[in-house]
């Protein structure tokens, strides 16, 4: 009986060490982050977080335009390349949204998760040496880094040329912004 006592114990005792002995798992273990893990059970400091597209979208960027050029009849071709600012000025108004000076004009749009850029169809007052003229702007872009992005415009309208009216016009402009 003395025996089985001890055997008791000594199983209870094997049983109580090898229950308490939990393995080691590394990962991140912050919900927030891009690799969260939930299996692990101590935290190595590997956690990623996406970038805020937001805050890097803000700021001056350079650009750098590939405007396809207006062809008007009478007058001939006129650049948009030259009409287009050196640089730009993006504001944020917080949860993803963004605001551009172009030229005196306020456009707006957005951003994403991922770095994708919506700019939201607008009308912009620009001067093209035929006194100021009102184009309609959209476009779309991404932001790679905080130094560089893409953005493809759109920007169409209409000049009004004596004699033959209101010559409807669009130009695709692609340009790099780089900080």
């Amino acid at each position: 009986m003395k025996n089985l006592f001890y055997l008791i114990i000594t199983l209870s005792f094997i049983s109580l060490i090898f229950s308490s002995c939990e393995k080691e798992l590394l990962g991140c273990m912050d919900p927030a982050a891009s690799n969260y893990n939930n299996l692990a059970n101590t935290d190595d400091g590997s956690c990623l977080y996406p970038p805020n597209w937001t805050e890097l979208a803000t700021g001056t960027w350079n650009l750098d335009p590939n405007c396809e050029a207006i062809s008007i009849p009478v007058i001939g071709d006129i650049s948009l390349d030259e009409q287009m600012p050196p640089t730009i000025d993006v504001q944020s108004a917080g949860e993803g949204i963004l605001f551009i000076d172009f030229s005196g004009s306020q456009v707006n749009g957005t951003v994403d998760d991922n770095g994708i850029m919506t700019v939201n169809p607008t009308t912009i007052s620009i001067d093209m040496g035929l006194g100021p003229m009102d184009i309609d702007v959209s476009g779309n872009g991404i932001i790679f880094s905080e130094n560089l992005a893409n953005m493809d415009f759109t920007f169409s309208g209409a000049i009004s040329v004596p004699l033959l009216g209101d010559l409807p016009f669009s130009s695709d402009c692609a340009m790099v912004l780089t900080k």
